[in-house]
């Protein structure tokens, strides 16, 4: 039974190593996917790439920082 599941697997990994050589076609990450796409683009100029200013980027969480502390107002419970 293992005899046979290891066969299995090693003619899986053939199969996946002749088709990333390209047995069956190029890959898809081999080149774009789209050659016609930036030709049927509908408006292209209007496309603006502006900076972020100030105070958008102060809405923006730190990857990596530490948490922000939430304003919270406590006070002593009575008993």
């Amino acid at each position: 039974m293992l005899r046979w599941l290891l066969a299995l697997l090693f003619l899986a990994n053939v199969l996946a190593f002749v088709t990333m050589r390209g047995l069956f076609g190029p890959s898809p990450a081999a080149g774009t996917r789209e050659p016609n796409h930036l030709n049927r683009q509908v408006r292209p100029e209007q496309l603006r790439v502006t900076p972020m200013s100030a105070a958008d980027a102060a809405d923006l969480a730190v990857v990596g920082g530490p948490a922000p502390v939430a304003p919270i107002a406590a006070s002593a419970l009575s008993q």
